[in-house]
């Protein structure tokens, strides 16, 4: 299976190198951006950096590209409510791509605002955008995979029974949910791993799943998206918050066996240390996805900057854009993986801190969190 996929990625990323040599002249180039930013460029010439930012936030649409280079958008829905007009539901398509308003709106670099007759954006208007973004529909289909799945492999071990040797998806699964479970699981949080197994589970494979579903060029990049990290980490907080005992309360704002002046500096320090953990597990995931994305785009964009001076310099520099991005894809596959453990295994290892007795352990000697 994982072969087949790797197949099909270089597929998509050679349909990429077919679409860039397909674009014939220096006007065309302007015109038309391969996969996500295909649009005229109104005698400013191609924007690079428009291009990358255009790719990592999120939209209403998604954007595909055809064998000619040429936009292809499917329209999402628009939910917007506003006090003094009400409740409006269309599709984006409507907006003609930011180039029109409808129905009293208008979208303006990816946001809808409200106008009036004359097309200007009207300040006294009050606007809720309740839209399905391309993020919100990636996130619900990445959460219907997951669940289809995990519950498909739970009825059949349900079905089977544990004793039986695993088999089809059921095998490969399983030697991911055992490593989770002993060395994350019982590593950190002791005997009490099977309470948070399915918290660091569902983390674990909803950002694996939500990251590979982000390499599929035209898709949105959930996982780079600081919402999406922010909303883990608030959930990864409380849940450390909530799991906290006496003993962690006591070393935060009594740290034992500190002289009093070093209390001082040190209680302040400890308090910061609460906010701090999940402010790491929200900034590294954004981070790396972010970059990923961002150095994907620019190799793509290479080819366009070289097509620009000359359609020589485009053409041969294709073949070099072309194996550099193939490489990053297959990093970006591997840092899906690790990303996710980090952000899992980080997750258990607060947790682990926050249960922990005054000995350091877990419930019995074997499972002391040296960290």
């Amino acid at each position: 299976m994982a072969l087949n996929f790797l197949k099909s990625l270089l597929v998509v990323v050679f349909s990429l190198f077919l679409c860039s040599i397909s674009i014939e002249g220096k006007t065309q180039v302007e015109e038309h951006v391969v996969a996500d930013t295909v649009h005229e460029a109104k005698g400013e010439g191609f924007n690079p950096g428009e291009v990358i930012m255009e790719h990592i936030m999120d939209n209403h649409d998604f954007h595909f590209a055809d064998w000619n280079g040429h936009a292809i958008a499917i329209p999402l829905p628009v939910i917007v409510y506003s006090p003094q007009r009400g409740l409006s539901v269309f599709m984006s398509s409507k907006f003609e791509h930011g180039h029109a308003s409808y129905d009293g709106y208008k979208l303006e670099e990816g946001t809808i605002v409200a106008v009036n007759e004359s097309g200007e954006p009207d300040a006294s208007v009050k606007v809720y955008d309740l839209s399905l973004t391309r993020n919100v529909v990636q996130m619900i289909l990445g959460l219907i995979i997951l669940v289809v799945v995990l519950i498909k492999v739970a009825q059949k071990y349900t079905r089977e029974g544990a004793g039986k040797a695993p088999s089809g998806f059921q095998n490969a699964l399983e030697p991911v949910i055992t490593f989770i479970r002993d060395e994350v699981g019982k590593s950190y949080l002791g005997d009490k791993y099977e309470k948070y197994m399915p918290l660091l589970l569902t983390i674990f494979f909803f950002i694996l799943i939500s990251t590979l579903l982000g390499l599929i060029p035209g898709s949105a990049n959930v996982t780079g998206n600081i919402a999406f990290t922010f909303t883990l980490g608030i959930i990864s907080f409380v849940v450390i918050m909530f799991s906290a005992n006496k003993h962690y309360w006591k070393h935060i704002f009594n740290p034992p066996g500190v002289p009093f002046g070093v209390k001082l500096i040190l209680v302040p320090v400890e308090i910061l240390g609460i906010f701090t953990k999940p402010f790491a597990l929200i900034v590294r995931l954004f981070a790396n996805m972010v970059a990923g994305h961002m150095i994907i785009t620019c190799l793509i964009l290479m080819i366009f900057i070289f097509t620009k001076l000359s359609v020589g310099a485009g053409l041969g520099f294709a073949p070099i854009s072309l194996g550099f991005t193939i490489f990053i894809y297959f990093i970006e596959i591997l840092v899906a993986f690790i990303q996710a453990f980090i952000f899992t295994n980080l997750t258990a290892v607060f947790i682990g801190q926050a249960i922990e007795d005054a000995h350091g352990e877990h419930g019995h000697e074997d499972d002391a969190v040296i960290i």
